[in-house]
């Protein structure tokens, strides 16, 4: 086993913690490839022999570092492979790391029963047409005869799924092969991209002091996650989502004074569009604010003024975001949240 998929638990407004723990993974190889919001892959060839230990051993090592360093778990699947690395993770779970041997009949064995959709990058239309002719699980796939499968399929295809249901994995962990939109999260029509927080509810609320409560640890969420990628946004966008839990719900954007990833003037703006909304006993399924309108901080503007309490607030927001990047994401948090 030389490749690790590890997820780490990071809370809702924490993504923006993943540099760091990028860093935690490259102490130990620097074959590191991001997997935003949450997660990284981490080939471990060079390091087993170096640290001559086995990858499930350095994966309780990289568990424990997470934990001690950043206050955050991880999630961790091992196996001979990327493919297979990814696969395990869905049966990992918190200290326990699920690894695939190296083995062929190891390999095979894991596969069998699993349904062809938990390969990554077989979807819904691809596995309806192999069940439709009884070819439901990984197994099967594996023992059908590659003329068939190619004329289910197409011919590349089913090249590539005959070789991944029997285990041949061609892909390979790409240092730093993440993209400024992939790490930003979404990507709007055009290829703009935007960073979207969303805050569900449990059940459709009514409290607007709950709906507050969203849109302060959302806004909170935007404005670290801006602030670690050096950027600012221009435009605030809200979406209320109802209990009918139509796609669409009610949206409304405003361009900002000046471009910032102050969170303070983000939830100042989260705010405002809320109260202009005018919601009345609305049942609220979830609200979600996207930054829209991305440049870099180093050439945006800021109004000075002569109130010392918001220098104040910036430098103490500087500090806070050192403190959760050293002590874990949830060191520093406003007090309304931590109640």
């Amino acid at each position: 086993m030389t490749v690790l998929c590890v997820r780490f638990q990071l809370p809702p407004m924490h993504e923006a913690a993943l540099p760091g723990l990028l860093g935690l993974l490259g102490e130990f190889t620097p074959v590191v490839e991001a997997l935003p919001p949450d997660g990284a892959l981490a080939d471990l060839r060079g390091a087993e022999r170096y640290f001559g230990r086995d990858a499930v051993e350095l994966a309780s090592v990289i568990r424990v570092r997470a934990l001690a360093l950043h206050g955050v778990d991880c999630v961790i699947g091992a196996g001979p492979g990327p493919m297979l690395a990814r696969m395990a993770l869905r049966d990992a779970r918190p200290g326990l790391t699920c690894a695939v041997p190296g083995e062929p009949d190891a390999v095979a064995g894991f596969l069998a029963e699993r349904p062809v959709t938990a390969l990554p990058g077989v979807g819904a239309v691809t596995a309806r047409t192999l069940d439709e002719c009884g070819l439901d699980t990984l197994g099967r796939v594996a023992a059908a005869p590659l003329p068939t499968l190619q004329r289910l399929v197409g011919a590349k295809s089913g090249r590539e799924l005959h070789e991944k249901a029997n285990g041949v994995d061609r892909s390979r962990v790409v240092p730093n092969a993440v993209s400024l939109p992939q790490a930003l999260g979404r990507v709007r029509a055009g290829g703009t991209p935007v960073l979207v927080a969303e805050r569900p509810f449990d059940r459709d609320e009514l409290d607007p002091d709950r709906h507050r409560r969203a849109l302060l640890s959302a806004a909170g969420e935007l404005g670290s996650r801006l602030r670690a990628l050096g950027k600012v946004c221009r435009t605030l966008t809200l979406t209320v989502r109802y209990a009918d839990r139509a796609p669409v719900g009610t949206t409304r954007s405003r361009t900002l004074a000046e471009p910032t990833a102050h969170s303070a003037a983000l939830t100042g703006v989260a705010y405002a569009l809320y109260e202009a909304l005018g919601l009345q006993r609305a049942r609220v399924r979830a609200l979600v604010l996207r930054a829209e309108g991305l440049g870099p901080a180093e050439q945006a503007f800021h109004q000075l003024t002569f109130d010392p309490v918001d220098e104040k607030v910036r430098r103490i927001e500087e500090v806070a975001d050192r403190a959760r990047a050293r002590f874990g994401p949830r060191a520093v948090m406003p007090g309304t949240l931590a109640a």
